[in-house]
């Protein structure tokens, strides 16, 4: 009797040891699925922070600077220079159609002037600036609100700031034109991403690609680029940066709107800012005899606020160095005008600087000084209503008066 009892201690202590064994194992098991699972929240955090941390490390950050002066530094150091578009020939449409920039928006909202179709977006800083981030949905949709949803018939152009996150999907602008005959609305679309640009007509067949050079391919993320689009004669041309990336012949299509479109994701958004729609493009001036009074072109853009000349204006200013080279007994006024924000003589003051610098500008490029002057007008002749968003952007431009 006192063999048996004796013998099943010894199980007991035997289950007992195995159980606790056992519950140590399914607690390393447990801890070690815990581990793995901060490991993968570590790792997305880290990819959604990725830009982050590869800026700040190519950034040594000066104590002395504020920080503002570091957020401007380290966009300076991000952004071509004019030098490299000097090549460029994207003139934008003559009338502005769209134009935001986000600074009616405050940080965390959506944006005011745009309608979410699907999927989630929000505004957020980057490098100081207020950038709309498609966060979430398969599709994201974001469109402008446009005085109609037919707004756009060719020629027409347009442009934005495109910021391409690590492992992000690529930006889709949507043409979307109504088939008549079929009775409902057609989509095109033009993609650009970190390896090529394309087009896809709506079922044409026509379908273009073009993979980015492995310059420009290498060096594509996490950092801004200027992407411009321009629609004339059923002929499409695709711009990054400084660069003509793709060009259609004939998408066969009649486009009469168009939409943003992207997979978004919180951990790589899309990202882009600064969108501008216009009606006309390529003004047809070169090569000809120059009668008109003068030119209106929007096409010389400026940092907010500044003098500053924006690297893509260098179609526009190509465009006028042309027309004087063709002819060489005119002799141009430079206008610079303002929208009505902010006061009078701040306006004023601000519009001679960016006529200044548009009259160096083109010295530089060959043009005689004594063939120029340069006068500001601030916005003492509002060409449109300086209420919506369009009639400022009209309203902010630079012409060229024959003297």
């Amino acid at each position: 009797m006192k063999k048996i009892i004796l013998f099943l201690s010894i199980v007991s202590a035997s289950i007992l040891i195995t159980n606790q064994g056992n519950a140590q194992i399914l607690k390393k098991v447990k801890d070690k699925v815990n581990q793995k699972a901060d490991e993968k929240v570590d790792k997305t955090i880290d990819k959604g922070s990725e830009e982050t941390a590869k800026t700040e490390k190519k950034e040594k950050k000066d104590p002395e600077k504020t920080e503002t002066d570091q957020v401007a530094e380290n966009k300076k150091q991000d952004e071509p220079s004019i030098k490299t578009y000097q090549n460029y020939d994207f003139v934008p449409g003559d009338k502005i159609l769209f134009e935001d920039h986000f600074t009616d928006d405050a940080d965390g909202e959506f944006a005011t002037h745009w309608e979410l179709k699907s999927g989630q977006a929000v505004l957020n800083k980057l490098q100081g600036e207020l950038a709309l981030y498609m966060i979430d949905g398969n599709y994201v949709r974001v469109s402008p609100r446009m005085k109609s949803e037919k707004s756009l018939s060719e020629p027409f152009t347009i442009e934005y700031d495109y910021y391409f996150i690590p492992g992000a999907y690529g930006l889709i602008v949507m043409l979307k034109g109504f088939d008549k005959e079929l009775g409902f609305v057609r989509e095109s679309s033009v993609q650009v991403s970190r390896t090529e640009v394309s087009f896809s007509g709506a079922s044409n067949g026509v379908s273009l690609l073009k993979n980015l050079p492995p310059e420009m391919s290498e060096n594509f993320e996490n950092k801004w680029h200027h992407i411009a689009i321009a629609v004339k004669n059923h002929q499409l041309k695709v711009y990054i940066d400084q660069f003509r990336m793709l060009s259609v012949p004939d998408t066969k299509e009649v486009f009469e709107s168009f939409e943003f479109a992207g997979i978004g994701s919180e951990q790589s958004p899309i990202i882009f800012k600064n969108l501008r729609i216009a009606a006309g493009g390529n003004m047809n001036l070169v090569g000809k005899k120059f009668t008109d009074g003068k030119i209106v072109t929007h096409g010389i853009n400026f940092d907010i606020d500044k003098a500053t000349i924006k690297p893509e204006s260098m179609g526009t200013l190509n465009m006028i160095v042309q027309v004087m080279k063709d002819n060489p007994d005119v002799k141009f006024e430079v206008g610079g005008h303002t929208d009505n924000t902010g006061t009078a003589q701040h306006n004023l003051t601000l519009s001679q600087q960016r006529a200044d610098a548009v009259k160096d500008q083109l010295t530089k490029m060959g043009v005689d000084a004594s063939r120029l002057s340069a006068k500001g007008f601030g916005d003492s002749l509002p060409i449109g209503e300086n209420t919506t968003l369009e009639g400022r952007a009209n309203n902010r431009r630079v012409e060229f008066v024959k003297k």
